[in-house]
């Protein structure tokens, strides 16, 4: 189901001391509620909206063999402008949640960027793992169950039998190949995601600043070494698939760290990188109904918006004059937010690419 659009009021900052509250609200709550829908993406829909002007581009990763992502050319045919963007935890092996749930790529292809959207990932954060995702030192095996759950926690599957290395993929092998076979710019690109891509995306730029010149997180987990973040994602990722956070990187050591926006936000202030940081208040609108899936989607937000406002403080402090923050007054961790996120920031980034 593609996403609806509607109109929203000013932005209202929040009152002071206001987003440590959401801070402990938001933690407990996420540890609290079913987790019907993991961070970013909610619970999959039925069916792939499948867009016919985007044409899937395989390449191969040594580590991981052939990963496809689907590429949407800009209208004006430019080779110069170019977007990656990353999904969210659930990120099936079909299509990119951007492409199912949203009309985005066709938004930034009218905008004359080329957008490049890898698909895969589930729980990755985009990063390169320390191991293979098991549990106790049983690798995985067998057949896969609902995608979703502890009862996938020792099947098989992506970054199972094999070691995630999604930000080596994402920065050389999908880079170059896209330079080599299509003639993109491999510089100055643009790149964003929601929730766990959302850091990632951060993470790529803070890194990679020849080639991301441009970053934007939504609803994005940017403060994860704080108290309770690393069990918060622990089930998540249970949740998402069976993963192992304790596979992805050994808790609080160098790995870790540079996986948190938090940490390395110097980097992306010596980058001049341009940012575009949201998250939503949590509140729901009037189009999300009464029922747990937006129960879940509140408490979500709720600590995305924590993170975010933590990670403000911190980039104020390093005196950051490279980013702008959005904080809708109403929203939940939803594609819907997301969607109306992303129309808002188009321009920003088309200015700040190629």
């Amino acid at each position: 189901m593609r996403t609806l659009r509607r109109k929203r009021g000013p932005v209202k900052t929040a009152a002071p001391g206001s987003w440590v509250r959401r801070w402990a609200v938001g933690v407990s709550m996420a540890l609290l509620v079913p987790i019907g829908t993991a961070v970013g993406g909610g619970v999959a829909p039925a069916s792939a909206a499948f867009n016919p002007a985007a044409f899937d581009f395989w390449v191969d990763s040594p580590e991981m063999g052939p990963i496809k992502s689907r590429v949407l050319r800009a209208a004006d045919g430019n080779t110069r402008r170019v977007v990656y963007v990353l999904d969210g935890q659930r990120a099936p092996e079909t299509l990119n949640g951007w492409e199912i749930e949203t009309d985005i790529p066709n938004a930034l292809a009218a905008a004359n960027i080329n957008v490049v959207m890898p698909v895969g990932g589930m729980s990755s954060f985009y990063a390169d793992w320390n191991a293979p995702s098991q549990f106790f030192g049983i690798p995985a095996g067998g057949p896969g169950g609902s995608g979703s759950g502890a009862a996938d926690a020792f099947s098989g599957g992506p970054g199972k039998s094999y070691r995630y290395t999604w930000e080596s993929f994402l920065t050389n092998h999908l880079r170059n190949a896209l330079a080599q076979r299509l003639g993109f710019n491999p510089n100055r690109n643009g790149v964003f995601g929601l929730s766990m891509g959302g850091s990632a995306a951060l993470t790529l730029a803070a890194y990679h600043p020849d080639q991301f010149s441009f970053a934007g997180a939504f609803s994005g987990y940017l403060n994860i070494s704080a108290p309770g973040m690393r069990e918060a994602i622990r089930i998540a990722m249970l949740d998402a698939g069976g993963y192992n956070v304790d596979s992805m990187a050994p808790p609080w050591g160098p790995q870790w760290l540079r996986m948190d926006p938090f940490v390395f936000a110097p980097n992306l202030v010596g980058n001049n990188t341009r940012l575009w940081i949201a998250a939503a208040s949590g509140l729901p609108t009037d189009t999300d109904g009464p029922n747990i899936g937006t129960v879940n989607g509140m408490a979500l937000e709720a600590l995305a918006l924590a993170n975010t406002r933590a990670f403000e403080v911190r980039m104020a402090t390093l005196g950051a004059r490279n980013v702008h923050y959005s904080f809708p007054p109403f929203g939940i961790h939803s594609w819907r937010n997301w969607n109306d996120e992303a129309l808002r920031m188009i321009p920003d980034m088309s200015n700040n690419i190629g």
